[in-house]
């Protein structure tokens, strides 16, 4: 029998694994560094860290299921990492969009980010064709 498993999105699942663990120690850090130096109003400080620890623990199931579904050659957990996937994209855009301040470096981060989460639903897609088929 034939590997249908994608070689390219299991590497990429645990590059984006790596990278969102700086992603989110450097956005954390950001937040603290803007609640101190700039004028944050507390009431908005709040929502940015929730949403930055909704994202953390929305990527866990993200990563784990299209792990899974990889390597097991399954669609339905490649299918649903793909729907958090977008949970996380919109996440990601109101870090990059909305959030109350927004440095050069916060820019950086989600652009890198978003790019790594499109790139790895194009595979995800891909993957899951390939193994209906």
């Amino acid at each position: 029998s034939s590997q249908l498993s994608s070689l390219p999105l299991q590497i990429l699942l645990y590059v984006n694994g790596v990278y969102y663990i700086f992603y989110f120690l450097a956005t954390l850090a950001m937040i603290i560094y803007k609640s101190q130096v700039f004028s944050y109003p507390d009431d908005f400080l709040a929502p940015d860290l929730a949403v930055l620890f909704l994202m953390a623990i929305l990527e866990m199931p993200r990563l784990y299921l299209g792990f899974k579904g990889n390597l097991t050659e399954a669609e339905a957990p490649l299918g649903l990492s793909l729907g958090l996937t977008v949970g996380s994209v919109g996440l990601c855009v109101y870090l990059l969009l909305w959030q109350t301040y927004v440095l050069r470096a916060d820019v950086v981060l989600n652009a890198v980010l978003l790019a790594a989460y499109g790139l790895e639903s194009g595979l995800k897609v891909m993957a899951i064709a390939t193994f209906v088929s």
